[in-house]
């Protein structure tokens, strides 16, 4: 029970709304369908002028070196070069679709709540979902364009038919070391945050936090270990009889 004003009681048009604001069925639900066909229609057309040939029959006894994965699944071939095929291809993967879908959900608007596309109002959810989704494009690009013969690193102005021979050696840190740098650095990236921007801390609460952060700083993770293994050569951080990260 609650007492109101008397001018809050007054009947108003159900199709009355505020400036800016539209139906989402039908007016928003066009919009969507009309962008899904014109997207759709230039994917027809650059089907039909580009080429897609197939490559002669498959020959058992010799694997080439060069097939790479379509360019929607390079993404996944490039992760390989960094960590185990169960998590490149599951476990990370999982991760950031999970990461992607729950963005609205963590961080909704505090007016509007969950659903509203305002840049103003969910600077955290809109930047977290651009740069997941930018991630993920800089994984394909490295993997198509960057990536040739052995899967080794080419820059655009190096020719991919000149095999490269690395005789550079990977090493992997020991054991003891990689399970404090694993540590340490969810640490940081959990704990960090809520130090720096205490007012963020308590409007998401320890819950939708904990989940964001971690989630934050497995994404940084990835992005860490690609970085540390091109500059210094480390294959991996932990080394398990099971797995490694």
């Amino acid at each position: 029970m609650t007492v109101v004003k008397g001018e809050a009681l007054k009947s108003r048009d159900i199709y009355e709304r505020p400036p800016g604001y539209e139906l989402f069925f039908p007016n928003f639900v066009m919009k969507e369908l009309c962008v899904g066909l014109f997207f759709l229609i230039i994917i027809f057309m650059w089907a039909y002028f580009k080429d897609a040939p197939l490559y002669e029959l498959a020959d058992p006894s010799e694997t080439p070196d060069h097939i790479k994965a379509a360019w929607y699944f390079v993404g996944l071939q490039e992760l390989l070069a960094y960590f185990d095929p169960y998590l490149a291809g599951v476990i990370v993967p999982s991760s950031i679709l999970a990461g992607l879908y729950l963005a609205p959900f963590l961080d909704p608007d505090p007016v509007k709540g969950i659903g509203r596309f305002a840049w103003k109002e969910r600077k955290f959810a809109m930047c977290t979902f651009v740069g997941g989704f930018a991630f993920w494009w800089i994984l394909v690009i490295i993997g198509w364009y960057l990536r040739g013969p052995m899967w080794a690193f080419y820059w655009p102005w190096e020719d991919q038919h000149v095999i490269k021979v690395s005789a550079t050696l990977m090493w992997d840190l020991p054991l003891p070391a990689g399970i404090a740098y694993i540590a340490v650095f969810f640490a940081l990236g959990v704990i960090m945050p809520a130090v720096i921007f205490p007012k963020f801390f308590y409007r998401m609460g320890i819950i939708r936090y904990l989940i964001t952060m971690n989630l934050w700083t497995g994404m940084l993770f990835v992005l860490s270990k690609m970085i540390l293994r091109n500059l210094f050569h480390i294959k991996y951080f932990l080394v398990t009889p099971w797995f490694n990260v």
